[in-house]
């Protein structure tokens, strides 16, 4: 087992990989994400499971379907693929490599599911080319309506279905299979985004729920003119709205315990020296409960309206995402935090966003199994996990699909 999951790790570890960084460029429908998903479907029918697809490229990989007693309760596991810019390893390929492992351990097992388990991969969780996070699970599941998504642009003015036919995918269509049809439970495991388990000297951890999330867009508005003729008192200038609210948006945060960042700006003209017409800048907000996102994301827009005003500048702000609290199914997390082995694994709450969530809200039981990160680094390079808590992680995904399935 343990030769399987290295094996398929190193198959992995090349694709998308700066060479200047060590980070990976994993963007959904471009050529690292479709080498990974052709080595899923590849990986898949290896072990001969069934792989059932849809036309934005959500996969997933069915076991046991001809031996289940129970094939109308199916147990589904299984992340992402795609990364955010230049982002780590593990964030999303630990969970669907672990599963296809875990798969592997069971059946070495001789254990026989009563439900088919399937591992799927969902695309575009990071939001990192179309900025709307769980783009795959939200549309299977309806959260999201293809007539919103298709809207969808990236960076270079390319829109979501013009994407997908460059990557030889027709797009959601009647004809797609339901891949969550049937599905009464989903596992997902992932690197833990944090050092929670660093702290408690643990391997492993089961999640409670998601905090409330946000994408906002920040629109400040200005005058271009000349950097070096300009008085600095005759100035529209909006970098400087842009500066005092990314200061005020960490001030906030801080005093709220909520979470705060500013990590993508645009401006217009761009040049050197020029005062800029434009900046545009996408704050990412979270915080333990919607009202207090809320009242976060409200006193930075009013911080910046306040700032506008003494600088002559405009603002506007949209909300391109919002994501409500999740609570994950607390029978289920305490069911399989009930490690039997080891004790009890820690039941944490989490402030990344994840699939899980998704289906969660959705109605779909849900639980998350969490890894060991030694830095608590993640959406980075360093992002990390040691192999011998990876293949904890294995044996307790192992362990909580044959309590599901069987």
């Amino acid at each position: 087992m343990a030769d399987d999951f290295e094996a398929m790790w190193r198959a992995l570890a090349p694709v998308g990989r700066s060479d200047a960084s060590g980070g990976y460029f994993r963007q959904p429908f471009a050529s690292a994400e479709a080498e990974l998903r052709a080595w899923f479907v590849e990986a898949c029918e290896q072990r001969g499971l069934r792989v059932v697809g849809d036309g934005l490229g959500n996969l997933v990989g069915w076991w046991g379907e001809e031996h289940a007693t129970r094939p109308d309760e199916r147990l589904l596991t299984g992340s992402h693929l795609d990364s955010v810019l230049d982002g780590g390893a593990y964030d999303g390929p630990l969970g669907v490599v672990s599963a296809l492992a875990a798969i592997d351990r069971m059946r070495e097992r001789g254990v026989v599911p009563a439900r088919p388990v399937g591992v799927s991969v969902f695309v575009e969780e990071e939001g990192s080319r179309f900025g709307l996070a769980c783009l795959g699970s939200r549309l299977l599941t309806g959260a999201t309506a293809w007539a919103d998504a298709r809207e969808r642009r990236d960076r270079a003015g390319v829109a979501l279905p013009d994407a997908l036919e460059a990557a030889g995918l027709p797009g959601p269509g009647p004809d797609d299979p339901d891949l969550l049809a049937g599905v009464t439970t989903f596992v997902e495991l992932h690197v833990e985004q944090g050092r929670a388990l660093v702290d408690l000297g643990r391997a492993i951890g089961v999640a409670s729920g998601i905090w409330p999330h946000g994408r906002y867009r920040f629109e400040l508005t200005g005058t271009a003119d000349h950097a070096g003729t300009t008085r600095m008192q005759d100035r529209a200038d909006p970098m400087l709205t842009y500066a005092a609210t990314a200061l005020a948006a960490d001030e906030q945060a801080r005093l709220s315990g909520s979470r705060a960042t500013f990590g993508r700006v645009e401006v217009v003209p761009n040049g050197t020296n020029a005062v800029p017409s434009r900046v545009t800048a996408w704050l990412d907000a979270r915080a333990e409960s919607e009202d207090a996102l809320a009242e976060l994301v409200a006193a930075l827009e009013q911080r910046a309206a306040r700032r506008a005003e003494t600088d002559g500048t405009g603002v506007r702000v949209v909300a391109e995402s919002v994501s409500g609290l999740v609570r994950f199914d607390p029978d289920l997390a305490r069911r399989v935090a009930a490690d039997h082995t080891g004790g009890d694994w820690p039941v944490l709450p989490t402030q990344a966003g994840h699939d899980a969530g998704v289906l969660s809200a959705a109605g779909i039981p849900t639980v998350m199994l969490f890894v060991r990160n030694p830095t608590g680094v993640s959406h980075s390079p360093a992002e990390h996990a040691e192999l011998p808590d990876c293949l904890a992680g294995v044996d307790a995904l192992a362990d909580t699909l044959e309590r599901l399935c069987t």
